[in-house]
């Protein structure tokens, strides 16, 4: 190959111009492996960071010095004394109760607004009002809610000012998560069946909630998720009242020798939750690909 005219230079060969792009690409996949080594291994550690003081906690629910981090000698002492003292059932009904409500509310409530936000026009302002409980404290929340229906309005508290506290911190996450296939919808194939004679109601429930339904199932299990572990607003709204987190709070913090059974508590709780959420979500993406 010759030189342009005018150039005091020869032209590179097409050889060279190749070894030079062959080391461009092997310098770009080293890097690429290189993070993507950083990646998985900071995944890896985030993982661990999250499940072994679980599992940890686990091993000390057994040890006859829960507090000195010594799983040795092992034992059943803590949960046998947690099965004779059975303080703790009350308020995990309770949990479970709330939770439960929170989540159907959670359900109807977000279906409705998330269907309703993406028709709006001018939806900022919404869902700017809508999602701004999710940035605020639970200390502040649950202290605003208390004056708010304690002082101003002289109302008794309890279990349905917990309910009320917990579906406000919980609702933003469930909208959210509905309005992530809401935006995605696709209004057509309403007009469609409009035009074939359907109406409000068959083009909801045989159009629309099959699309919405693992956004719609979901935004129920955040929200009973979220009321069961809720503790801050739990603790300015409950009155007398007691959820499953204040009585594990409470127990660990007033009375040290309650501690090993609230370990052995805890360890049954999330034995028993992992498997069944666990169970929920394989069904829910199972069915999802064999849909797809």
């Amino acid at each position: 190959m010759t030189a342009p005219l005018g150039s005091g230079f020869p032209a590179p060969s097409a050889s060279a111009t190749t070894q030079r792009h062959g080391r461009t690409f092997f310098r770009r996949a080293q890097s690429w492996a290189l993070w993507t080594r950083i990646a998985v291994w900071t995944g890896l550690l985030v993982i661990a960071i999250t499940y072994v003081p679980v599992i940890w906690l686990g091993v000390m629910s057994f040890s006859g010095q829960p507090l000195s981090g010594i799983p040795n000698p092992l034992t059943l002492r803590w949960y046998q004394e947690m099965l004779s003292d059975t303080r703790w059932a009350s308020p995990l009904w309770a949990s479970v109760g709330l939770g439960a409500l929170v989540g159907l509310c959670c359900m109807v409530v977000a279906t409705a607004v998330g269907r309703a936000i993406p028709r709006l026009e001018r939806r900022g302002g919404v869902l700017l009002l809508a999602f701004l409980p999710m940035f605020v404290p639970g200390l502040t929340m649950g202290a605003a809610l208390f004056l708010f229906l304690r002082s101003y309005f002289e109302l008794r508290l309890g279990l349905w000012s917990v309910f009320f506290g917990h579906l406000v911190w919980a609702l933003p996450f469930a909208l959210l998560l509905v309005l992530v296939l809401a935006a995605r919808f696709d209004h057509r194939l309403l007009e469609a069946a409009s035009d074939l004679g359907a109406s409000a109601f068959q083009r909801f429930w045989h159009i629309e909630f099959p699309i919405m339904r693992p956004a719609v199932i979901g935004a129920g299990l955040f929200g009973f998720l979220l009321s069961c572990n809720e503790l801050p607003r739990s603790l300015f709204l409950r009155g007398t009242s007691t959820s499953l987190p204040v009585f594990q709070w409470a127990q660990a913090s007033s009375h040290q020798s309650m501690v090993p059974i609230t370990f052995a508590l805890a360890t049954i709780i999330f034995a028993v939750t992992i498997p069944l959420m666990g169970g929920f979500f394989w069904f829910l993406f199972a069915r999802l690909e064999r849909n797809d």
